[in-house]
């Protein structure tokens, strides 16, 4: 089932999202019905709490690009993550163009290490802890920044949110059309 994605100004978005446990009722439907809306809008990554859960479940889903070949992959990267933690970050930083589906049409360059150790437990519960780079390390900071209550123009400099000052009140406010159902703002 496609879920509406709350858009930024909803309260659930800065709060801090709670540990799952694997007796969390209905989650492989939660799960599947994640995925499907992420597709639907298009994107790569979706967080509990921006389809108003306020848990730490997040899905990953992309083909990963091959620079020296310029194509992608016929193979998708699929991950679920639940209980997210960064242990540590790796790296250098550097800058790469984001959006977020809460946030429709604003896309900035935002500043995050390359490479990350991650501990997770999947969909099965199975716990990891491993270094991960490139997109899906990209991604996962992404999506796990909105289980602390965070979006990625919080990563952005002062000036820069300033200039995007306008766009991000149309989103709250529900001036924004979005190719995708969203949740109406709501004043928790």
């Amino acid at each position: 089932m496609i879920l509406p994605i709350v858009g930024y100004g909803d309260p659930i978005l800065r709060k801090e999202a709670q540990p799952i446990t694997a007796d969390y009722q209905g989650l492989d439907q939660l799960i599947d019905d994640m995925f499907e809306t992420m597709y639907s809008a298009d994107g790569v990554g979706l967080a509990a709490p921006q389809i108003d859960r306020s848990i730490q479940l997040v899905v990953i889903g992309f083909r990963p690009y091959d620079e020296k070949t310029d194509t992608y992959s016929e193979n998708e990267e699929r991950h679920v993550l639940i209980n997210p933690e960064i242990i540590e970050e790796k790296g250098e930083k550097e800058y790469f163009n984001e959006g977020c589906l809460s946030i429709p049409d604003i896309h900035e360059d935002v500043l995050r290490p390359k490479s990350i150790v991650l501990h997770w437990f999947d969909e099965n519960f199975d716990e990891h802890e491993e270094l991960i780079d490139g997109m899906f390390a990209r991604v996962a900071q992404h999506e796990i920044d909105h289980l602390h209550g965070k979006v990625f123009t919080d990563r952005l400099s002062p000036l820069r949110k300033t200039m995007i000052k306008r766009k991000l009140n149309d989103v709250a406010t529900g001036k924004v059309h979005a190719k995708y159902r969203m949740k109406r703002t709501s004043k928790r």
